[in-house]
């Protein structure tokens, strides 16, 4: 007579696995604030290290790099740097998140 009732223990266990997954996932957002990434852009003239959340937490530029003269050269090495660190975390959490799920890459999940 309530033959439905039968996928509520199939949507009970679901929900479970989605509120481990979430628990897992804050575990995970935790650990990348430890993780530390480097970059570096012209030949290690500017350095930079950031966290698996993307956060920037240090920047050592080269004295002899450092020209009055031509400071786009110094803004472009700077850019380069952080963006070569960015895409370099972004691949770490992408890797960590693929191997808490399983394997499976899940689209925008990591993006």
């Amino acid at each position: 007579m309530l033959k439905g009732l039968g996928d509520l223990g199939k949507m009970g266990g679901m929900l479970k696995q989605a509120m481990e997954m979430k628990g897992r996932m804050e575990e995970l957002k935790e650990q990348l604030g430890d993780e530390r990434i480097e970059a570096d852009s012209g030949a290690g003239m500017v350095r930079i290290v950031m966290n698996g959340k993307m956060e920037l937490l240090s920047i050592k530029i080269e004295p002899e790099i450092i020209n009055p003269e031509e400071p786009e050269m110094l803004e472009t090495m700077v850019q380069a740097a952080i963006n070569e660190g960015t895409r370099k975390a972004q691949e770490m959490v992408k890797e960590k998140m693929t191997e808490m799920a399983g394997g499976i890459d899940i689209p925008g999940l990591t993006s």
